[in-house]
């Protein structure tokens, strides 16, 4: 009764295994390098994920506030002087340094004086946006590294793995699943965790990439509009 207890309890310590923890103190150098480096991928993939995507939905509420400014019918100057100097995302700055081009350039009703402001502040425009994009898209490059290599570190700790079971079998000439086990341990380990850091980086990778489009796209419209209405503004101002 007691030997039937003792095989019990020790088919149900085999059935669990060892805790992660415990597979990674067992494995040697090589394997520790990897799943490390795996690991500290998989968070720095997670950090810019998080990061990127905060900042674009508070971006968003921020754009969409603006343009309820902008499209209210207030005079520009007047929404210029309420937000020039809170002017903390890129819609605002595009506005921002528009209006200073336009403030600092001497009034005319000459055409074609008036045309090339018109031309000059759009150039401003496409400056700042340009540059609040590159600034919006910086690290993403590190999720399409990362979910390209990701999978071969893993494979690479696959290798790693099998080879040492099959160095175990040569040692102790036994096929036995106590020889090869903890060396296949190893191998599907690396597998899963360069699984678990590529596929989140490449979906976030293009999740992120089509937002950033899709609010540089919002910024290029929103100067095109601005242009038109300074067009205006100019015709306007010929007509008086």
């Amino acid at each position: 009764m007691e030997d039937t207890a003792i095989h019990a309890a020790g088919l149900a310590s085999a059935a669990h295994g060892p805790s992660f923890f415990e597979l990674f103190l067992q494995t040697d150098l090589v394997t520790k390098a990897v799943i490390l480096l795996l690991i500290a991928a998989s968070l720095w993939c997670w950090t810019i994920i998080f990061d990127k995507t905060f900042r674009l939905a508070r971006l968003t509420h921020k754009a969409n506030a603006f343009e309820r400014a902008f499209w209210s019918g207030a005079p520009l100057d007047e929404l210029y002087r309420r937000l020039a100097k809170r002017a903390d995302h890129p819609m605002a700055l595009m506005f921002a340094t528009a209006m200073e081009e336009w403030r600092d350039s001497p009034k005319t009703t000459e055409v074609s004086f008036n045309r090339g402001l018109v031309g000059r502040i759009g150039q401003v425009m496409d400056l700042t946006m340009d540059r609040e994009v590159e600034s919006l898209e910086k690290n993403l490059s590190w999720l399409g590294t990362i979910a390209s290599t990701a999978p071969f570190v893993g494979l690479f700790g696959t290798v790693w793995g099998i080879m040492n079971s099959f160095q175990a079998i040569a040692a102790t000439k036994n096929t036995t699943l106590a020889v090869v086990a903890p060396g296949i341990a190893e191998a599907l380990f690396t597998t899963a965790l360069g699984l678990m850091a590529a596929i989140p980086a490449l979906v976030a990778y293009n999740k992120l990439s089509g937002s950033i489009e899709s609010y540089a796209n919002r910024l290029g419209s929103f100067a095109d509009e601005f242009a038109v209405v300074l067009s205006r503004e100019l015709d306007a101002a010929k007509v008086a």
